[in-house]
């Protein structure tokens, strides 16, 4: 399936054996991704999950202190941190599609093997883009692989084993929240290291943390993934005990 699939053009959608659509970029890595499934740290990274944000307890003070336990959703193709509905998890605003991903390697020939980061962007069709950093405005978006491929795609980590456990870039955390209007913010990356200092542009910038909240239950199909492994990825005993399930 997955050969006859690298044979369409990039910007068709296909649907993988487990119902998702994808585009082909997408079924590329995870070619490349189960070559280098043999083992267990590869295979829990295919977990699937939610981003929540943490922000240092000093920085908490005004308007930056509604961003603590906001939540990372995506539209308008960029990633955003907005209200999170303490009970279920979901973003207040149910327009909005929440981060729902997980890591799986990129596919190009032209660069290091590298992990990538995909999420579903909408719930029907269930469709899964690349998330990626802007080369020039450092800003975290999403895209299709001709769309992202250009730009820095990863490699993306993450801090430890542990359910919530934040994500890395290039094996530090440097993650900023820049308010683009009165109470919207962006995520970005601060890739040179200054804060954003060129590219905040007067806006109100903030260190924060990408907390991984792993994916279960009912939130499953409700975002557009299926309950068991991801595009083809069949959970091991080690998966299973990451994501707190016990085999049969």
């Amino acid at each position: 399936m997955v050969d006859a699939i690298l044979g369409l053009s990039l910007s068709l959608a296909i649907v993988m054996p487990v119902g998702i659509s994808v585009t082909t970029g997408v079924a590329q890595g995870v070619q490349e991704q189960h070559k280098q499934n043999a083992d267990a740290a590869n295979q829990t990274r295919a977990l699937k999950f939610h981003i929540d944000i943490h922000v240092d307890p000093e920085r908490r003070k005004g308007k930056i202190a509604a961003l603590q336990d906001g939540t990372v959703t995506l539209h308008h193709d960029k990633l955003w941190i907005e209200a999170k509905d303490p009970e279920t998890g979901w973003p207040v605003d149910a327009t909005h599609h929440p981060f729902t991903g997980f890591y799986i390697a990129y596919p190009d020939n032209d660069r290091p093997s590298t992990r990538g980061l995909v999420s579903t962007i909408a719930v029907d069709p269930p469709m899964l883009n690349w998330i990626y950093i802007d080369k020039d405005t450092y800003c975290l978006s999403y895209a299709n692989r001709s769309g992202s491929i250009m730009h820095h795609v990863g490699s993306f980590d993450w801090t430890s084993e542990d359910n919530d456990s934040s994500i890395l870039f290039d094996d530090w955390e440097g993650f900023m929240a820049v308010e683009e209007e009165e109470g919207k913010w962006a995520l970005y990356f601060d890739m040179d290291d200054d804060g954003l200092k060129k590219k905040r542009k007067d806006k109100k910038v903030v260190e924060v943390s990408l907390v991984r909240r792993v994916v279960t239950g009912q939130e499953v199909n409700k975002w557009g993934l299926t309950e068991e492994g991801n595009m083809g990825f069949k959970a091991t005993k080690e998966v299973d005990k990451i994501s707190g399930k016990k085999k049969e």
